[in-house]
Formats: C-alpha cells, sequence, structure tokens
C-alpha cells in the first residue's frame, strides 16, 4: 500500500504545524494508518481527553479524502479510541467539533495547495494545535520506529451531523439581525465556503452572490489561495458587475476569509484585524489583542487607541493560540488571513470574521461604503511579502544585521528571524520552516519610504540568491 518510510520522506510530510504533502508520492493510505495509531499514543488521549475516547473525524472536497480518512480512522480505532464521522466541513467547522464535544479531531485538508495535495490538520480537545513542539515530533517518530500493538478492546465508528449546532453557534457570537441589507458576492473557489455558506446565512438579510460554490476539489476555476492576487481577479470583476457592497474570499478549507471593498480593491488582513479588534474591545474593554510581528502597525495603534492590550507574538497559528491562552487574548489575526477568537477556543474561523465584518458594514447607515468604513484602520504602506531562495540563510540574513548594526535610530528585535524599526516604517526578514528561504515584508507610512526599504535589504538578500 505504501512506499518505503523514511525519516526524510516524513520531513518532508509532517510540517511545522501539520501534515500536508502530496497522494499518493507523500501522503498514502498506510501513512495515514500509522499516523491514526501515533496520534492516540502521543497525546494518550485515553486519558487527557475528558474521558470520552474519541476522536472526530472531518474532511474537505479533494477526491481523496475519504479514502485518507478510512485509514486513519482504522489507525485510531485500533488503538482503543471511538471515531465520530463529521462528513464534510470546514477546518473550523472541525475545530468547533472538538469544543462542543470535547474530544480531540483530525481534518483532512490541504487548505490552500494544488489539487494533487491533501493533508491533516490535528487538534486536541478544545481545538489546542498540535505542532512540533506539541506532538508532531512524537508522530514522526512512533512512525519511523514503530507501535506497539494494542491489546484491549479496538474502539468503534459512528456519524454524527454537527453542522447545525455549528451554524447556531456562531450566530451566537455576532448577532446579525440589525445588520441592515447588503448584497455580498462571495468566492468559494470550489472549495468548503461553498459547503458552509449556504447554511450560515440561509436565513440572513443578506442578498448573497455565489462563486463557484460547487465543491470540486479539481479546483476548475482557479487555486483556492486567496492570499495570490490572481485568485482574486473574477471576484474583484463580479463585485464591480454586481454593484455589491462587498466580496469576499474564503480558501479551500475555509479557515481563511480575505475581503473586496465595493470598488474592487484588496483589503488588507490587518485592517481587517484592526476592525475586528475595535469590535471586541468594544464588547470587552481592556481586553487583550494578539498579532504577529508582520501585521501592520494599525493593528497596535488602533488596539490603544481603543483601551485594549496588543501583544505581538511570532508567525504561526500554534504560536498565536499558545499566546492568547496564556493571556486569555480575546482576538488574534494573522495577514495571512487568519483571526482567532477566544470564544471560538482560541481557533481561527474565517467564517466568524466574516459576519463581523457584515456586521460592522451592516450596522451602518443606508449609503455607508465598505472602503469608507476600513480607511481608519488602513493607515500604512506594505510592500507585501517577498520570498527569495538563497544559498545560506543565517549567512544572509547576518549580513543584513550588518547593514543595520550602525544605525542609531533603528531598533532590531528578534522574536521571528530579524525586525528593523525606525520611526515611521519596519522591514521583517525571517527564513522559512521548510525551505532555504529568506521571507520579507516591509512597511512605512509613505510609499516611497516603504520602497527604499524593501529595496535596500532586497539587494542585500539578492546577493546570496541561488
Amino acid at each position: 500500500m505504501s512506499s518505503e518510510i523514511t525519516l526524510q520522506r516524513l520531513q518532508n510530510l509532517i510540517k511545522a504545524y501539520d501534515v500536508r504533502g502530496i497522494v499518493p508520492t507523500d501522503l498514502d493510505e498506510n501513512i495515514c494508518y500509522l499516523i491514526g495509531q501515533a496520534f492516540v499514543v502521543a497525546l494518550k488521549l485515553r486519558k487527557t481527553d475528558g474521558g470520552c475516547g474519541q476522536v472526530v473525524i472531518a474532511h474537505d472536497m479533494r477526491p481523496s479524502g475519504p479514502d485518507l480518512v478510512k485509514s486513519f480512522a482504522k489507525g485510531v480505532t485500533e488503538q482503543g479510541v471511538d471515531v465520530l464521522y463529521m462528513g464534510l466541513a470546514s477546518t473550523d467547522g472541525l475545530y468547533f467539533a472538538t469544543g462542543f464535544l470535547n474530544i480531540a479531531g483530525a481534518m483532512f485538508t490541504a487548505s490552500h495547495n494544488p489539487a494533487e495535495y491533501n493533508g491533516i490538520k490535528l487538534a486536541k480537545v478544545g481545538a489546542a494545535p498540535v505542532g512540533q513542539d506539541s506532538g508532531l515530533k512524537e508522530i514522526t517518530q512512533l512512525v519511523l520506529n514503530g507501535i506497539a500493538k494494542y491489546s484491549g478492546p479496538i474502539g468503534t465508528e459512528s456519524s454524527k451531523d454537527l453542522n447545525t449546532e455549528y451554524v447556531k453557534y456562531l450566530h451566537t457570537l455576532v448577532d446579525l439581525k440589525s445588520a441592515r441589507k447588503l448584497k455580498v458576492v462571495i468566492d468559494a473557489g470550489n472549495g468548503m465556503g461553498g459547503f458552509s455558506v449556504p447554511k450560515v446565512f440561509e436565513n440572513s438579510n443578506f442578498e448573497i452572490v455565489p462563486m463557484y460554490f460547487e465543491l470540486d476539489g479539481t479546483f476548475p476555476n482557479h487555486e483556492a489561495n486567496p492570499i495570490e492576487p490572481a485568485n482574486l481577479v473574477d471576484l474583484q470583476k463580479r463585485v464591480l458587475i454586481e454593484k455589491a457592497d462587498l466580496g469576499i474570499a474564503f480558501d479551500g478549507d475555509a479557515d481563511r476569509a480575505f475581503f473586496i471593498d465595493e470598488k474592487g480593491q484588496s483589503i488588507s488582513p490587518s485592517a481587517i484585524t484592526a476592525l475586528i479588534a475595535k469590535r471586541e474591545l468594544k464588547r470587552e474593554p481592556g481586553s487583550t489583542i494578539i498579532h504577529n510581528l508582520i501585521t501592520s502597525r494599525s493593528v497596535a495603534e488602533v488596539v490603544k487607541e481603543n483601551g485594549g492590550t496588543a501583544r505581538k507574538t511570532r508567525v504561526g497559528h500554534s504560536f498565536i493560540k499558545q499566546v492568547m491562552k496564556d493571556t486569555n487574548a480575546i482576538f488574534g489575526g494573522e495577514h495571512s488571513g487568519h483571526f482567532y477568537f477566544r470564544d471560538f477556543w482560541f481557533a481561527d474561523s474565517g467564517m466568524l470574521a466574516a459576519l463581523h465584518v457584515l456586521a460592522a458594514l451592516g450596522e451602518t447607515k443606508n449609503g455607508t461604503t465598505f472602503s469608507s468604513l476600513i480607511k481608519e484602520f488602513d493607515r500604512y504602506v506594505a510592500s507585501g511579502e517577498i520570498n527569495t531562495r538563497v544559498k545560506d540563510v543565517s549567512v544572509t540574513s547576518k549580513k543584513v544585521k550588518e547593514h543595520f548594526a550602525g544605525s542609531k535610530d533603528v531598533q532590531i528585535e528578534e522574536l521571528d528571524g530579524l525586525t528593523f524599526s525606525g520611526d515611521t516604517w519596519w522591514v521583517n526578514v525571517r527564513p522559512s520552516n521548510t525551505e532555504p528561504l529568506l521571507r520579507l515584508n516591509a512597511e512605512a507610512k509613505e510609499h516611497a519610504t516603504m520602497e527604499k526599504v524593501r529595496d535596500d535589504v532586497l539587494a542585500i538578500i539578492r546577493k546570496d540568491a541561488q
């Protein structure tokens, strides 16, 4: 059933935060079976899942999902733990299930990756993330070294549709009853947004114009990766044609959301983070808001202006979720379009972020545009992330640091890679977790300043490019 399982293969497959690879070259039924066993053993579910003895499993629309799920489930039950099949769901739907039922979970998805990929996002009780430092290292070693046969009774299998409860719960967190009528174009990219949106907005006061709602893991229209501008073009055109109030694009597993204003312009996820932060601080004044270090400075400014405490973290959902729990933060946002909510078990939900944005616009007076609403939250000019493959990440990073080392007016921070900050600008250079890449992000108050900082650092990096 499987080709040889080597450490190199597992390291390519088991990433920093999840399992992801090409089917069947990297990820096949046998490896899923072994990961199912290892998941139970590594996390000792029979002792730590609240006594339920279950793992809830869901999958997205990728054709390879059902067979991989069955193999994973076999591994789980053979270790004496029950399996609850949720069936089709968005990733945040699976996170909901782990919190609602107080059990661990596994979501089969490759998120925004192309059609030939699939993967597994693992979660402990209450959507607690499973990353390299919270289970994935142990799972890798167990799969590589072998898993002892479980001598007790095998687990059972059952199914439960949790989508009704998921929708009800979302609506307890954001009240849309007083929202005025809005025309909203939604591009699901043939991903799980096409499954969730009709259920979530069934009785809303919004006119939903659907785009690519048909579930199709081959992505016949465009990849379900809205962080790439090319994948937003269809939505931007449709917003203008429909004269809609705004547009929303979900990625393949619908845990991320991106927004388009009535002019067809893409809205920065940092501006969305600031908008939702202001709403949450109004609900609970003085709360903590989490943002990662490449999020716009506007987020921390808005949080401070609205009486909250802004806390900066490294990039990556497992870091954000942990810091949110440690600080009991009410909300967190990343520039990648992930939005995290304390009342959603500190997990990320593209759909919940969309509800907040629609509520914010829906509560304004008739005629108020999305672009005018968002203006107060969009204060800086950003470069976007620029990736460069280099010969030696550490050597190149050192050269960038030396470039700024003699500048008295520049602060240097090493929370995640290197961040250099001036009064009106900052630039971050950080290594990829999986490739010899340096990722550059820059921001400034003025466009010319951003370009100069960006280009100065890029010139250093590209001298060492492969």
